[in-house]
């Protein structure tokens, strides 16, 4: 087999690149453990990857279900692999993966994210080519399994996806920052039959795989492509030197990544850590993930949904899991929008507010997804600090993810999707004010210092915002709350003025020495 080499010019490219990103980023001395970059740097490491191409084998790896049997991951025992051909890593090549592998990313447990979503989208290819009535080969039902073995310290990411070529490995696997995902994207979106079919890839930059190795010493990938006739392989690589790439006998249809945990990652060898870590980033998937052969991801993605097909008891239920609470939404709203950003969400208003019982200032309650995956949870960004009481989603396909898809890159989008969500919560306030003014009233008692901290920091919403106040009056009976436009109607006449006490009650404000009946 051959080399797969770098362009000569490119190379140059990248060695100058990678000389200037090592003078400001902290790399791990020993490659135990990820070290965060610079965002600077980082940057820099994006711009080196966009043109550099790479003898390093990984790119967006997809992930494959191996066969079942008696209930159990069926081994992969009868894979043969032939006598294989060792590569050196160019030197500038090898600078460049530890990078992405120990510096890209800031938490390493970002790579069980990052290897589901590899599969999630070979998933999406495979059922996409089958919905197509193309001819390809599929030997087990679409799902991820990831099979923990801390006996053997390995950890197994396997699916039932489209799989790979001879010729998309040496595409994928041999070139850095080539997504497969993305140039996927582009074909189908070139067709108005597909476009939507798009939207459900989550890959975007050719880096993920590489996150394997920031808690595996060697990385060992079995695959083989959905179309019929086609051979498997195997890649392996301890992502220091060189790897080999081989023709390999038994393989299923389908991607298997098998991870050979380093001493100082023995952490994620733990099942109900790895099960948390699913859950937090992973949870909607479209496809089930089994964890040891049990299901983890049993909530759906709701905001996907139509809501008129979602009970009460669904919307409970995930409200529940998504704020981490016991009790029951007062408010939900299902809010969707295609222009001019693709917006699904869906959000609630608590019953109780914990910093009324003594918690301290709640973080904001709001996640951010892209297509499903989380981006951002508890977004800080995404809302103005006044609705940090506001449980729930926001997933957009349009957001200006970094190459690391951990944190946003600024700018008018973002800019843009705060202002929609914010004028939308502000008006579905206003609406369930007018729905059932009782209700809204209980509400206001229990959040309304929230709604006057907006009045008096959201500048650009302030009118709107006002409309949701509400204020007692010594025209009306004690405990009655009512709006400053239902007090403008009471109002006589002749009145011209209208005059307010700011006081913690309504006996403080009957009893202050400038109040005059």
């Amino acid at each position: 087999m051959s080399q797969f080499a770098i362009r000569s010019a490119n190379a140059r490219f990248l060695s100058k690149n990678i000389a200037r990103c090592l003078s400001t980023t902290a790399l791990p001395v020993s490659g135990t453990g990820a070290v965060a970059a610079s965002v600077n740097a980082a940057n820099r490491v994006k711009a080196g990857l966009a043109t550099a191409t790479a003898t390093a084998a990984t790119g967006p790896v997809y992930s494959v279900r191996a066969k079942a049997v008696s209930g159990q991951l069926r081994s992969y025992s009868t894979e043969k692999p032939v006598t294989a051909e060792k590569h050196e890593f160019k030197a500038e090549t090898k600078k460049l993966l530890h990078i992405v592998a120990h510096s890209l990313y800031s938490q390493r447990e970002v790579f069980v994210r990052e290897l589901i979503s590899n599969s999630s989208d070979a998933l999406e290819k495979l059922r996409h080519l089958q919905a197509t009535s193309q001819d390809v080969g599929a030997e087990n039902p679409l799902g991820i399994s990831i099979t923990v073995d801390a006996d053997k310290k390995t950890i197994t990411f396997s699916d039932s996806g489209v799989g790979m070529t001879a010729e998309e490995l040496k595409e994928n696997l041999g070139t850095i920052a080539r997504s497969g995902s993305k140039a996927y994207i582009e074909k189908m979106n070139d067709s108005e039959d597909t476009k939507d079919m798009a939207n459900t890839i989550v890959g975007q930059f050719g880096v993920g795989f590489y996150s394997a190795f920031m808690v595996g010493d060697k990385i060992t990938v079995y695959t083989r492509s959905a179309t019929p006739g086609s051979e498997g392989y195997c890649w392996e690589s301890d992502g220091l030197g060189s790897y080999t790439l081989q023709k390999s006998d038994g393989v299923d249809v389908g991607t298997k990544i098998v991870i050979s945990v380093k001493e100082d990652a023995s952490e994620f060898l733990d099942k109900s850590k790895l099960e948390a870590i699913i859950k937090k980033y992973s949870n909607f998937v479209g496809f089930p993930i089994a964890l040891n052969g049990e299901k983890v991801n049993t909530v759906d993605a709701l905001w996907t949904k139509d809501k008129n097909s979602i009970s009460d008891e669904d919307h409970t239920n995930f409200y529940r899991f998504v704020s981490h609470a016991w009790d029951e939404p007062a408010y939900h709203l299902v809010y969707k929008a295609d222009g001019p950003l693709s917006i699904r969400s869906i959000l609630y208003v608590p019953t109780k507010n914990p910093e009324a019982l003594g918690f301290d200032r709640i973080k904001p309650g709001v996640s951010l997804y892209s297509r499903k995956v989380l981006i951002m949870p508890n977004a800080e960004n995404l809302l103005p600090e006044w609705l940090r009481f506001i449980q729930g989603v926001v997933d957009s396909e349009d957001l200006p993810l970094n190459l690391s898809r951990e944190l946003l890159q600024n700018g008018p989008i973002i800019m843009r999707l705060r202002s929609i969500i914010t004028s939308r919560i502000i008006k579905w306030l206003q609406e369930e004010s007018r729905k059932d003014p009782a209700k809204y009233k209980e509400f206001f008692k229990t959040f309304g210092i929230f709604i006057k901290e907006g009045v008096c920091q959201d500048t650009d919403n302030q009118a709107e915002i006002a409309k949701l106040l509400r204020f007692e009056s010594p025209a009306n009976d004690a405990g009655e709350l009512i709006s400053l436009s239902e007090y403008v109607e009471q109002m006589p006449s002749d009145q011209e003025h209208i005059y307010y006490l700011c006081t913690p009650s309504r006996q403080f404000g009957l009893e202050s020495p400038y109040y005059e009946p």
